[in-house]
């Protein structure tokens, strides 16, 4: 078992945040869509694809948690269950989305006889085939995160090896229809701002990039549970030492992933692919590009190399918050060049939608969360994730087999240098 935190974490002032948020930022989205309909079109879908990561992250590391039969990420599988369960709502935040996309995507307006860029990825690039990858993504996630959450709940009913057996078929299944569906959803809604580029790499960045937020999101959620109690019985030094650690190999994925997108473009020098980034070496893009480079590749890099930093909650929780800085500042570079070719521009726009969607979703996290066990309670490898296993045989003595502790090993620097 590890160690109790020490003191609890008074989050009562922070009770009214997301309804402040919500009502402040809606106010002043609402006020952007009357001033500044394109500004706000192109700020709605930042914000929107910011938080579409976090579900789409969470839902992933669930899939990956049963497929892999871990055993140490049961503590924190029921609040990323919940994060996933967000698909609902994110679908009707996708509304405005749908409604102005004449406005955010040029190629709505093209005839693709004229255009050869266009033309050549018909029939995808077609109106009605836009709103139908739309409905099918959000049917596959909101699908898949709804079957996988109802099965565990099931299984703190029953107990019964059943729901395992769903929730690992499920995520058998859902692991390829999600890639296939984020792939087309990161083409559709961010990469299709400039259809003429070329890039058979998006998907699996924007997904990089997700996760990697997402699990810096979970370092912070876990942390919080823990001091407040909701989770402490339930954890082990591990959880937060694996957490860093996929951190840390995510880091290294999402920048393996960039720059390959980049030395492949730049390599091949065709212009109907250089251009996209052309544009993003325009005015102070350019710094936002060298600000990713080291801010979202080298500094975490560097930062979590020892094995003892990643249990530091004094140095960890800046660094997941920074995960989010990163993470929205990488998605401007992806989709607001398109609205400000000349520079980076941190709208009022950009805040109120931001705000309006982080308030309403947190609230309606919390408000899921609260409905339910806050971890599986009758997970057969809950055991294992608190620290404890059953001794196994290892070697015949005397014709009986004698046995040893199987407790998960965890490492000296871990052990002893969490703060």
């Amino acid at each position: 078992m590890k160690k109790s935190m020490s003191t609890p974490l008074d989050l009562s002032r922070w009770r009214k945040v997301p309804l402040l948020l919500t009502a402040g930022g809606g106010l002043v989205a609402l006020l952007g869509l009357l001033v500044n309909r394109e500004q706000f079109a192109f700020s709605w879908l930042l914000a929107f694809m910011f938080f579409l990561s976090l579900s789409a992250g969470a839902l992933f590391l669930v899939m990956a948690h049963h497929l892999f039969d871990a055993g140490w990420s049961v503590p924190l599988r029921r609040f990323l269950e919940h994060l996933a369960n967000l698909f609902p709502w994110l679908a009707v935040l996708f509304v405005p989305i749908a409604l102005l996309a004449p406005t955010l995507y040029q190629w709505m307006s093209l005839d693709p006889h004229l255009d050869h860029a266009l033309h050549a990825k018909q029939p995808l690039f077609t109106r009605p085939m836009f709103y139908a990858v739309a409905a099918i993504c959000f049917g596959v996630w909101i699908f898949l995160s709804n079957r996988l959450r109802h099965w565990s709940l099931e299984q703190d009913r029953s107990g019964a090896a059943l729901p395992t057996h769903r929730m690992r078929f499920y995520s058998c299944v859902g692991i390829f229809l999600f890639a296939i569906t984020l792939t087309l959803a990161a083409i559709m809604w961010m990469k299709a701002l400039q259809h003429q580029w070329f890039s058979t790499m998006y998907g699996v960045y924007y997904f990089a990039g997700s996760v990697w937020m997402t699990l810096g999101t979970a370092y912070l959620i876990t942390l919080v549970l823990d001091r407040q109690g909701v989770l402490t019985d339930t954890l082990h030094d591990h959880q937060y030492y694996f957490l860093g650690s996929l951190l840390f190999a995510f880091t290294v994925f999402y920048a393996y992933i960039h720059f390959s997108q980049y030395f492949i473009i730049w390599n091949g020098n065709m212009p109907e692919e250089t251009f996209w980034y052309v544009l993003r070496e325009k005015g102070t893009w350019w710094w936002v590009g060298m600000v990713i480079i080291f801010g979202h590749f080298f500094l975490p890099f560097l930062a979590l190399l020892r094995i003892d930093v990643k249990s530091m909650f004094g140095f960890m929780a800046p660094l997941c918050g920074w995960t989010w800085l990163m993470h929205y500042l990488d998605l401007s570079f992806n989709i607001m060049p398109v609205k400000h070719p000349d520079g980076f521009v941190l709208h009022w726009i950009d805040l109120g939608c931001w705000a309006f969607m982080a308030g309403l979703l947190t609230m309606i996290f919390l408000r899921e969360y609260g409905k339910h066990p806050p971890y599986p309670l009758k997970d057969p490898r809950l055991v294992e994730a608190m620290g404890f296993a059953h001794p196994i045989p290892t070697q015949i003595s005397g014709g009986e087999l004698d046995e040893c502790d199987d407790t998960p090993a965890v490492h000296p620097e871990v052990q002893g240098g969490r703060q």
